[in-house]
């Protein structure tokens, strides 16, 4: 292939962790691996949201309303050996973040990068970072999975590869939260494929923005009691879990689609795009000319594909202000955070996804024009003040 289209493919959004949408309806198949991003695990091509043909939002419910099911099922899985470990789970708790040992194989301006990145430094869990080269990717030919992000998590003789920047947030927030084995966390993220109408085979990865908590431990997280359902221990989501969830999912079904489109809006704003990815990321010197000024041009091209493709309008900046005024909306008035008094995994999602843009024409038009402002400042803040080594 092509060095210059090898970078275009790499850095477009949809090469971090989730192919644009080609539409059409996904075939399921039967999952291929219970474990959630075992090295080999995805074992063909990268993990995609199931392809969509007519109304996004009807399918993203469906999804949302099939990963809940599942995750009750787990939750209750879990209730059941919930007593006979609680004791042996305190006790790891004291210790859990200075048991792992991380690495993140990224590109600093993937999306999807930066949302993992957001995580890990609210959390304050200490990660080393592998940039990858987007055209020979040799960092990360240890994986038959060939997306970014990954993060290999080392606990003990134990290593684990997870793969989408959901699964990881959600199986690490689980680990922090529960003190499961993460061995075990990971099979609740079962990797899944189906073939959309191009015939092309893709993997999605079952309940990726579900916690696997008891009653108990999503009482911690979320606040509320969880409504009480038949069945031992088995509950409905609480309503601050199920905004997250929401939103979480918006972040990645909407949001993320809106970058490209803006920062490849014209010529000026796509070549000042791949300066700054030419700069930030890991290229040789032959590599980063081509990727600046050939990349700029393909992806100039590719971000009016994107806008009828995902139905934009005709000035793209009108989307992407009105989202982000939506999320503050939701945010509302009475709390610094959707999470309340710090942010939760929505907020880290969201800010994570924004974040990419920083320094691009398109993130100062963006704070000028929309509410968002304040609340990107706040979680700024609230990242920086719990990790400031990162």
């Amino acid at each position: 292939m092509d060095p210059a289209a090898r970078v275009v493919r790499a850095l477009w959004p949809g090469g971090c962790a989730l192919a644009w949408r080609l539409g059409g309806r996904p075939q399921p198949l039967l999952p291929t691996q219970s474990r959630a991003g075992f090295a080999g695990a995805a074992g063909g091509p990268s993990p995609v949201a199931a392809a969509r043909k007519g109304s996004p939002r009807l399918l993203g419910a469906a999804a949302l309303a099939l990963g809940g099911a599942l995750g009750l099922y787990h939750t209750a899985r879990w209730h059941l050996r919930a007593q006979d470990l609680h004791a042996e789970r305190s006790a790891a708790q004291l210790s859990l973040s200075s048991r792992l040992q991380l690495t993140l194989y990224q590109y600093k301006t993937c999306p999807f990068c930066s949302k993992v990145r957001a995580f890990l430094d609210f959390h304050a869990l200490p990660y080393q970072v592998v940039e990858v080269n987007p055209v020979r990717r040799a960092e990360i030919k240890f994986s038959s999975y060939r997306k970014v992000p990954i993060l290999v998590a080392q606990e003990g003789e134990s290593s684990q590869q997870l793969n989408d920047s959901s699964v990881i947030i959600s199986a690490l927030k689980t680990y922090l939260v529960s003190g499961q084995p993460l061995e075990e966390i990971i099979t609740y993220y079962p990797a899944m494929k189906a073939v959309n109408e191009q015939g092309k085979e893709v993997t999605e990865f079952g309940n990726k923005y579900w916690l696997m908590l008891n009653e108990k431990e999503a009482q911690q997280v979320y606040g509320g009691k969880e409504a009480r359902t038949p069945g031992p221990g088995l509950g409905s989501p609480s309503r601050a879990r199920r905004e997250e969830m929401k939103w979480r999912q918006w972040a990645d079904d909407w949001l993320v689609h809106l970058i490209s489109p803006n920062v490849y809006r014209t010529p000026t704003e796509a070549l000042a795009s791949f300066d700054y990815i030419v700069r930030e990321g890991k290229f040789g010197a032959v590599e980063g000319a081509v990727a600046k000024y050939m990349g700029a041009a393909a992806m100039y091209l590719i971000s009016k594909r994107l806008k009828s493709r995902h139905r934009l309008q005709d000035n793209v900046r009108e989307d992407l202000y009105e989202a982000a005024d939506k999320w503050v909306a939701a945010v509302g008035k009475d709390r610094p955070f959707m999470g309340g008094q710090k942010p939760n995994l929505a907020d880290l999602a969201v800010y994570g996804v924004l974040r990419v843009m920083e320094g691009l024409d398109a993130f100062d038009d963006l704070m000028q024009h929309t509410h968002i402002q304040p609340w990107y400042l706040r979680v700024e803040r609230a990242i920086t003040e719990a990790s400031p080594a990162h």
